[in-house]
């Protein structure tokens, strides 16, 4: 995955108090396991009418928040199922960062595991920022994960907490599967160890 350091990016808020898995990526879209593609599925309950036509009122077809990369969103984010198609759906579309309150504890994992830097801020800093991605055009944040901060242009400056190999695996880009290729040599010493009958459930 790609490693997350500093990312600065356009803000949109969707100020909603548990927004569950199901909202995030509807159950009839989860028929793949690849993790690309489930972007134009992303809140499509929210997003399309019955017909399939964009919603003009919702927040994400709004065309000032096009190409927004960070997600401004209410408490208890991400409850409901523990379907990893939720962040691949939020990744896809091109959200690189998710800001609450609070997380399903699920979900705040699964985000991590592909990229996504999920920050947990006080209600009274989210409700600020909100008011401000409403009301200032082309409203920023700059999240630095080296520093462990969030700063706008408007002097706005804030800390978050995430726990410290988390952070390391974001900063170096590594998912479950880099962790593990980070001792392949080890891994490759102890295959040639085994004893020989053991290889023949390997077919060798």
């Amino acid at each position: 995955m790609n490693n997350f350091i500093k990312h600065k990016g356009l803000v949109v808020p969707l100020y909603r108090a548990n927004i569950d898995t199901d909202q995030i990526i509807p159950k009839q879209f989860l028929k793949s396991i690849e993790r690309t593609g489930f972007g134009q599925f992303l809140f499509y309950d929210w997003r399309f009418d019955e017909n399939g036509v964009e919603k003009t009122d919702f927040v994400l077809n709004q065309p000032r928040y096009k190409n927004a990369s960070i997600l401004l969103t209410g408490k208890n984010f991400g409850c409901g199922s523990s379907r990893e198609h939720a962040p691949w759906s939020l990744e896809d579309f091109g959200f690189r960062v998710v800001i609450a309150s609070a997380f399903a504890d699920i979900f705040y994992n699964n985000c991590l595991k592909v990229g996504i830097l999920p920050v947990v801020l006080d209600e009274e800093v989210i409700a600020e920022s909100v008011r401000k991605a409403e009301t200032v055009e082309d409203y920023q944040l700059t999240i630095d994960l080296e520093n462990c901060k969030i700063f706008d242009e408007h002097g706005f400056e804030t800390a978050f907490s995430i726990d410290d190999f988390r952070r390391y695996c974001l900063l170096n880009g590594l998912d479950d599967i880099g962790l593990t290729l980070q001792y392949e040599t080890e891994i490759a010493d102890f295959e040639n160890t085994r004893p020989g009958w053991k290889n023949f459930a390997r077919g060798t």
